[in-house]
């Protein structure tokens, strides 16, 4: 009997590297603990990639929350100008990262509670580093945004983030602050 060749290592190199499971996000400020996210590497496999890169780095050590609308999200991951130390708060919410935008990657997975979606602008194609997590429902973001993954600890901590003000949820004097973002297997 003739034996085949071994494929795996072929196909391990094929598929890739392969993706974390997850975030383990420190919170401080008016909220204080650890927000855990599963990521849906399945879903939006680049999104995860660059999210995941970010965090390796540190990119997203001491960056705050800068957009927080109450019932709604609350929205961080500004790499260039939300730096609590160093940062330009004026700027907090206009910025990314050094790599490029993101091509949308749209599912049917809806936005509820606890979801994390990446943030863009007007262009579905302009994700970067931004994210938001959800306070509640919000099926009018539902195929709109792209759906990155779901708290699934913390989501006490992620309750008791500080308040913004206004329409577009600007907060005003000390933001909370994600200290630490680590990638979990």
């Amino acid at each position: 009997m003739r034996k085949l060749p071994v494929l795996f290592p072929v196909v391990s190199i094929l598929a890739g590297p392969a993706l974390a499971a997850g975030l383990e996000i420190d919170v401080a400020g008016d909220a204080e603990g650890t927000v855990t996210v599963d990521l849906f590497e399945e879903v939006a496999p680049a999104h995860v990639a660059q999210i995941t890169a970010l965090a390796e780095e540190g990119a997203y050590d001491g960056v705050v929350f800068h957009r927080v609308i109450d019932g709604f999200m609350a929205q961080t991951g500004d790499v260039q100008f939300g730096r609590l130390e160093g940062g330009d708060m004026a700027r907090a919410g206009t910025g990314g990262s050094d790599r490029p935008d993101l091509k949308a990657e749209f599912s049917d997975v809806p936005f509820t509670r606890g979801t994390v979606g990446m943030a863009r602008s007007r262009d579905p194609d302009s994700a970067n580093s931004q994210f938001f997590i959800m306070f509640a429902p919000a099926p009018h973001l539902d195929g709109q945004y792209t759906v990155v993954g779901k708290v699934t600890g913390g989501m006490e901590v992620v309750d008791a983030i500080k308040r913004g003000t206004g329409r577009n949820g600007a907060v005003v004097g000390r933001p909370d602050v994600m200290t630490d973002v680590r990638v979990t297997e």
